[in-house]
C-alpha cells in the first residue's frame, strides 16, 4: 500500500535462462575433430555458473524500486532558479481538465486557441459540450491538433462526469483519490498523465504528474531507464513526498519548466541547467 493509499502492484522477477535440450537423435553427426571440440566447448560451459537472465529490479529498466534520487534538492534547485510557476493555468476547475485533455501530443500554445474558441463559443462548461454536435466541437478544438478524437474525448468525459456524478466536478472531486483514479483512467481518450493531471491540478488530490520531461531528466541523470514505467516514476516521487499536493504541483511545473529550456530533446545544456550538478549522481 503507498503513503497515499494507493494499491502498489508486486511483479514476479524474471524467468532463468536455458538452453533448449535436444535429443541425440536430433543432433548431427560430427567428425573426430568436431567432436573433441564440442566436449571441450561443454566442459567449459559446465565450469561457468548458470547465469539467471536479469529481473526488471536489476536492469536499468526499474532502478526506482530500491533508489532514492535527491527530489528535495531537485525541487530546492528549481525553486531557486526559476521561482513559483502558478500552474495550471485556467479560470475553472473545468479548464483545467479540458486543457489536461486537449493537450495531449500538443503543445500549450495550441492549447490555449483551442481554450479560447471554447470560450468565446461559450462551450466551457460540461453540460454545453455534451449538447455541442460533434462537428462543432471538432472545429473549435482544431488547435490542438488530433481534433477528432480530442472532441470525443471531451464528450466522453463530460459524459462520464453525468452518468457517475450527476455533472458535479465537487462530487467527484470528493471520491477517495485511488477510487477516483481508477474510474478516470476507464474514459476514453484518458491515460495516466491526463488522470494524474486532473486529479492533482483540477481536484487537490495529492499525486504526481510524470510527463515526458519528467522521464527525460531522471533517465540522463541515471535514476531511471528508458523502459522505466509511468507507475515506477510517480512511486519514486510520492514515496518521498506523501500527501503533498502543493509541492506536487510546483515541482511538476519546475520540472516542465528545466525541460523546455535545459533538458532538451536533442542536446541538453547541463552547464547551464540548475539540475546539471545532479547528473552523475544516480550513476
Amino acid at each position: 500500500m503507498w503513503p497515499n493509499g494507493h494499491a502498489r502492484l508486486d511483479l514476479p522477477l524474471g524467468r532463468r535462462y536455458r538452453d533448449k535440450v535436444t535429443s541425440a537423435a536430433a543432433s548431427p553427426k560430427l567428425s573426430p575433430s568436431q567432436a573433441a571440440d564440442d566436449a571441450a566447448e561443454k566442459r567449459s560451459d559446465a565450469a561457468t555458473p548458470e547465469r539467471a537472465a536479469p529481473s526488471l529490479a536489476e536492469t536499468p529498466a526499474q532502478p526506482l524500486i530500491n533508489s532514492y534520487p535527491p527530489l528535495d534538492e531537485y525541487y530546492n534547485a528549481l525553486f531557486t532558479h526559476f521561482g513559483p510557476q502558478h500552474w495550471w493555468p485556467g479560470r475553472t476547475p473545468f479548464e483545467i481538465i479540458v486543457g489536461a485533455i486537449l493537450t495531449q501530443n500538443t503543445s500549450w500554445a495550441n492549447v490555449e486557441k483551442a481554450i479560447a474558441n471554447l470560450r468565446a463559443a461559450n462551450l466551457l462548461r460540461p453540460a454545453a459540450i455534451e449538447k455541442a454536435s460533434l462537428r462543432k466541437l471538432e472545429r473549435l478544438v482544431r488547435p490542438s491538433g488530433y481534433f477528432r478524437q480530442k472532441a470525443r474525448k471531451l464528450k466522453a468525459f463530460c459524459a462520464f462526469l453525468r452518468a457517475e456524478y450527476g455533472g458535479s466536478l465537487k462530487r467527484m472531486f470528493a471520491t477517495p483519490t485511488i477510487l477516483l483514479r481508477q474510474k478516470l483512467l476507464g474514459v476514453f481518450g484518458i491515460g495516466p498523465e491526463t488522470a494524474d493531471s486532473i486529479l492533482l491540478y483540477a481536484a487537490g488530490h495529492p499525486v504526481f504528474v510524470v510527463d515526458a520531461y519528467t522521464k527525460r531528466i531522471l533517465v540522463r541523470h541515471g535514476w531511471a531507464g528508458e523502459t522505466t514505467k509511468y507507475e515506477d516514476i510517480r512511486w519514486a516521487f510520492e514515496r518521498q513526498f506523501p500527501g503533498e499536493t502543493r509541492r506536487f504541483n510546483e515541482l511538476h511545473a519546475l520540472i516542465v519548466n528545466t525541460g523546455k529550456h535545459f533538458c532538451l530533446r536533442g542536446e541538453p545544456l547541463c552547464d547551464r541547467c540548475p539540475l546539471g550538478r545532479y547528473r552523475e549522481e544516480g550513476r
